[in-house]
């Protein structure tokens, strides 16, 4: 795990000097990414910096930027290769030598002895890199199948860019920095920028399994090594329930066991779920010692699991750390997300992830996540409940819908609010909000409309940009809707946007703002093309997503340590903006602060500001992305 950063100035505006000033600074940027070692290396206007997290091979052997064999090649890497020691014997026996053990050194003798594309083909792992061919004279840049690690480039005053986080750009003279007002319209509706959009007019993150490359006619060109789309599409599974089981069993213990590779101490989150439980117990029964495991704990009974984590814990004989924070200590983190996260960012449960990753580097350098298990086994309560209503509600004729909805928002808040307290224990509260999303969702006519309402913060960002329009990212224009269930679709569109901008942004940031490695082994590549080939009745059974990933789990850990209602990973948001973050939210959310950037309407965030605070409504999510954005722009 490391950071990475260049810059190709084609016109060789800048001296070599210039360029290695720029690029230490570039590099320091990112300091926080790898803080055991840095290098540069340029090359007639190309510049690659490298900020290194030792993990294997601890030796000088592993440093970078790094040579291959012959010179030809010359990379700039993030991430880890976990099968590169299989690799390297294959390679050792066509007579490839090696200095050192690092997964680098592999890769590299891997792109001299199969070609790019080849090798990619064969790699397991996470992973960002900037590859130099210096036969062809061009750059390669290139991102891991799932989007793991991350990867950003673009052009600004004729030169490009390229690294792990934007902010190291901001370093070099060429650099503008406008924001993409597309972008920003799409961030207040997701929460996140979805890619190939990056929050910079002219910078995009490049979208996993793909490549670029780019000649000295500064000219690039994309392609697919991977595409999620034919995993989706893939051959249905046809064996029986425990045939699978068996197979997906082997995979999960091998995707495991890979990731447990390292030179340096190793643990896992545990939030005492069924993801993070199932590695966690994966890794247990393939350990000869006790593994570390982590958990953050809340006093507020709604957002604590950590008592659920401890007691899968002791049942699988983990050495198991909690830490209990108080509101103060969470609130604290705020101040800092915007340069961690380096472009507006609103999930909230960035801020237990970032405990939980500074918990665990006081005892470890890398850290297995359950992240990926919700994706591709069908665990969003949202799935069920979501094709549930649609079936139902796109039954009626559009006409009747839309008047009922009509209907739905003639009552004010006040009246859904004066039902809670006559109707039976256990309905659901917050009565208003899910009227005004409900009406909201009985005028939709597709599915992707549907279910994008689903995931908005706000229905329409572009009521909140000055002079912006409203447009869909291209998946989701494209989105097919025939299907037997809309789950798999559902899944799919998570897979390709909300799991690597949201899920994976949010635990690479937070793991390398101290500096740990986050490993996903259910993002396992041959995990996920698995799962799609599985039918959805194996992953599905009363309404209950993961099915199969249960059983396996059940296996190790009794099922009554597990069952009990999905809780997430959040904090109480909202009730800290009506109590200890209400100046701090006011001093960014007043009339003046919304105005004073040029890009705000001011009126819908107001409005709900007021709602909010008066408790008809409850706006945390789509309050907190105002707030994120306005405390991140500050920052600029």
């Amino acid at each position: 795990m490391c950071g990475i950063a260049g810059f190709w100035d084609f016109k060789k505006t800048l001296s070599e000097k210039e360029s290695e000033k720029i690029s230490e600074k570039m590099n320091l940027a990112i300091k926080e990414r790898g803080p055991d070692s840095s290098g540069i290396w340029h090359h007639e206007g190309l510049t690659f910096s490298h900020r290194r997290l030792a993990i294997q091979d601890l030796s000088p052997q592993g440093h970078q930027p790094m040579h291959s064999p012959s010179k030809r090649f010359t990379m700039v890497y993030n991430g880890e290769v976990y099968n590169g020691s299989v690799l390297g014997q294959e390679l050792s026996q066509k007579g490839y030598t090696f200095k050192g053990h690092s997964d680098t050194e592999v890769m590299l003798a891997a792109f001299e002895e199969w070609g790019l594309e080849q090798a990619l083909s064969k790699f397991i792992g996470m992973f960002a890199f900037a590859l130099w061919d210096q036969k062809q004279e061009k750059l390669y840049l290139v991102r891991d199948r799932l989007g793991i690690k991350p990867l950003y480039w673009g052009f600004s005053k004729g030169t490009l860019f390229f690294g792990s986080q934007p902010k190291s750009f901001k370093e070099h003279p060429h650099w503008e920095g406008k924001i993409d007002q597309k972008a920003l319209t799409s961030f207040f509706q997701f929460g996140y920028v979805p890619a190939p959009q990056s929050i910079y007019e002219g910078i995009q993150k490049l979208e996993p399994g793909k490549i670029v490359e780019v000649g000295r006619d500064a000219q690039p060109v994309l392609s697919h090594y991977w595409r999620m789309e034919d995993s989706y599409k893939a051959e249905a599974f046809q064996g029986s329930f425990e045939e699978a089981k068996e197979e997906l069993h082997g995979l999960l213990k091998d995707a495991v066991k890979q990731r447990m590779l390292a030179d340096v101490p190793l643990g896992a989150f545990l939030s005492g779920g069924v993801d993070s439980s199932a590695v966690v117990a994966l890794m247990q029964s393939q350990s000869s010692k006790p593994i570390k495991t982590f958990s953050i704990g809340f006093h507020e009974a709604l957002y604590n699991e950590a008592q659920h984590a401890k007691k899968v814990a002791e049942h699988l004989g983990t050495d198991h750390h909690e830490l209990y924070v108080t509101p103060k200590e969470a609130q604290s983190v705020i101040p800092d997300l915007p340069q961690w996260y380096d472009e507006p960012f609103a999930d909230s449960s960035q801020i237990p992830t970032y405990l939980v990753s500074k918990l665990a580097r006081g005892h470890v350098t890398v850290s297995l996540s359950g992240d990926g298990g919700d994706e591709f086994f069908a665990g969003y309560t949202r799935y069920f409940v979501g094709e549930k209503l649609w079936r139902k509600v796109s039954a009626l004729p559009y006409g009747l819908r839309c008047g009922l909805a009509s209907v739905v928002r003639a009552f004010p808040s006040g009246f859904w609010d004066g039902l809670e307290p006559i109707l039976p224990r256990g309905f659901p509260t917050h009565l208003a909000d899910k009227a005004t999303r409900f009406s909201e969702l009985l005028t939709k006519r597709s599915l992707r409309e549907y279910y994008k309402t689903l995931v908005s913060q706000w229905q329409n960002g572009a009521d909140l940009v000055v002079g912006a329009r409203a447009e869909d990212p291209a998946l989701w224009s494209a989105l097919e809707k025939d299907q037997k269930s809309h789950i798999p679709t559902m899944q799919f569109l998570d897979s390709m946007t909300y799991l690597p901008d949201d899920i994976l942004a949010k635990v690479d940031r937070a793991s390398m703002a101290v500096s740990l490695e986050a490993r996903v082994p259910l993002l396992d590549h041959r995990v996920v093309e698995y799962a799609w080939k599985l039918p959805l009745s194996m992953k599905v059974s009363g309404g209950q997503g993961k099915h199969i990933l249960r059983s396996i789990l059940y296996d190790y850990v009794p099922k009554n340590l597990i069952e009990r209602p999905k809780m997430g990973f959040g904090v109480p948001i909202g009730e800290w903006m009506r109590g200890d973050l209400r100046d701090w939210a006011e001093s960014l959310l007043s009339e003046e602060a919304l105005k004073s950037s040029g890009l705000l309407n001011a009126a819908p965030i107001t409005k709900r500001w007021e709602e909010h605070l008066k408790g008809k409504h409850n706006w945390q999510y789509s309050l907190w992305c105002v707030l994120m954005f306005q405390a991140w722009f500050k920052d600029l």
